[in-house]
């Protein structure tokens, strides 16, 4: 049997349930690819799954979605890439997770080619939170040049490619984030930046046609009275009060709740934005693999600016 390392918990709990075990490496079936990972972003569901098992219930359980790294062979059937292919996507959300590990097989189509000129970890970092955005603004909100948007937590992981997409579609952006991150967010290329600490966001902010809402709860409600009459709220948070779809119905406006989706089509339009200089993930640290429970108990605090990568030697 080849083994590989990779990050497992045996309960659930804190950072501290985290631990580096020796586990089978997989082996592709027909039209899957095994990827040897390079890198591997860190995102709250991982840290949020971790904690309380959310969809995938009791453990054991290898978390991560992100994946970046290079094709060590294929499964019957795949046509699209060979072994040596530098490859990025995300698993299939939520049950195709393991990717905190160094190997991952998946689907073929859940990849796409490393966007030229970028590594590893600026690749390890995009998938969920850029499939996450494009998908809320593009395929739900269908955002429109000269429109306007509303990006809550717009320093995050999924608020700082939200930006930038918004802006690559030619919208008006608005993002909320404590003072100290605003020249951050104009440095995305937000047009305005509201300190959600100081500043009810519903009375320094009108007339929005779509709303990116990362927060959920009552700011999915609240989010409602800043539309214009037809706009969109879009909370990629997928559980929550039926008042959400109630209220929009109420105002003239729409609510959508969405999850995230694996899509070869995406990741493309994702590379091309990559490629164009039209997106550039912030990396906020790198952790290497055996260090994964330090990189959860960062992102935890909350406090920080882009993406947390796990970085696989």
């Amino acid at each position: 049997m080849t083994t590989m390392r990779a990050v497992s918990q045996d309960v659930l709990g804190g950072p501290e349930v985290l631990k580096e075990v020796r586990v089978e490496r997989p082996v592709p079936r027909p039209n899957e690819v095994l990827v040897r990972v390079r890198a591997a972003g860190v995102n709250p569901t991982d840290w949020k799954h971790r904690a309380d098992g959310g969809f995938l219930g009791e453990p054991p359980f290898v978390l991560g979605w992100d994946v970046s790294g290079t094709v060590e062979s294929v499964g019957i059937g795949v046509a699209a890439f060979r072994p040596g292919d530098e490859v990025f996507g995300m698993l299939s959300y939520p049950f195709g997770h393991g990717s905190h590990a160094e190997y991952v097989t998946a689907p073929a189509r859940t990849f796409t080619h490393l966007p030229a000129g970028t590594d590893h970890v600026r690749a390890g970092a995009l998938p969920l939170v850029s499939l996450t955005a494009w998908q809320a603004l593009v395929e739900r909100a269908d955002l429109q040049p000269g429109q306007r948007v509303l990006i809550h937590a717009a320093a995050g992981g999924v608020g700082h490619v939200a930006v930038q997409i918004a802006k690559a579609r030619g919208a008006h952006v608005i993002g909320t984030a404590s003072a100290g991150k605003h020249a951050f967010l104009r440095s995305l290329g937000a047009d305005e930046a509201v300190d959600y600490r100081e500043t009810d966001f519903t009375e320094a902010v009108r007339d929005v046609d779509v709303v990116l809402d990362t927060i959920g709860g009552d700011t999915s409600l609240r989010s409602l009275r800043v539309l214009r009459p037809g706009g969109v709220v879009v909370s990629i948070l997928p559980v929550g009060s039926g008042e959400f779809f109630e209220e929009a119905g109420r105002l003239g406006v729409r609510a959508v709740r969405m999850l995230v989706d694996a899509d070869r089509a995406d990741m493309r339009e994702i590379a091309r934005l990559v490629e164009a200089g039209k997106l550039e993930p912030t990396i906020a640290k790198t952790f290497p693999l055996a260090e994964a429970a330090g990189a959860h108990a960062l992102g935890e605090t909350g406090r920080t600016t882009g993406k947390i990568v796990l970085v696989v030697d």
